[in-house]
């Protein structure tokens, strides 16, 4: 028998890839890439190798999808960075499962400088940022490292399909 924590995980980085190529307009109505060798499909990559390389690429960004009780957001999106970085892609993040929702409501982390990146590359204010996306922060004791910005999946699918169409900062105004 499988392992339960391992069946759930993986149900969960499916839904999240699966929404975000929906999302995208990546697939047709039964869930099939319109084009299966686009390199901008949303996937659940083999994982290959000792260096982990993230649940799901959803190119520029690495996923680290989370399907537990406990969160440990700090510790995840170290390991995020971490993965992006073993990917060769520039953005980490974690999609976090919310308990008894669907899978749009579950909640996506981004620490300081990522989001801080992302944002400079969309060429929006912190404050538009906040504003269009939805953005929540956390701040936890004086250590930046353990700072994070968090919205929701379906907002990260905004922002993931404005990343890739490069807004300006004129055209978010």
């Amino acid at each position: 028998m499988a392992n339960p924590n391992k069946v759930r995980g993986t149900a969960w980085e499916s839904a999240v890839r699966n929404f975000l190529n929906a999302y995208l307009d990546l697939v047709d109505d039964e869930g099939l890439f319109l084009d299966p060798f686009d390199g901008l499909n949303v996937r659940r990559p083999a994982q290959e190798g000792s260096r982990d390389i993230g649940d799901v690429h959803a190119v520029p960004f690495i996923l680290e999808c989370k399907d537990v009780m406990n969160p440990a957001v700090p510790t995840w999106l170290r390991q995020a960075t971490a993965e992006a970085v073993n990917a060769g892609f520039p953005y980490g993040v974690v999609v976090h499962k919310r308990r008894g929702l669907g899978v749009r409501a579950g909640r996506v982390h981004f620490d300081v400088r990522t989001w801080t990146r992302t944002r400079t590359a969309l060429g929006l204010s912190s404050r538009h940022m906040v504003e269009r996306y939805g953005f929540t922060t956390t701040v936890r004791g004086l250590d930046a490292d353990r700072w994070y910005l968090t919205t929701n999946v379906e907002r990260f699918a905004a922002l993931l399909s404005d990343v890739r169409a490069g807004v300006s900062r004129r055209a978010a105004l």
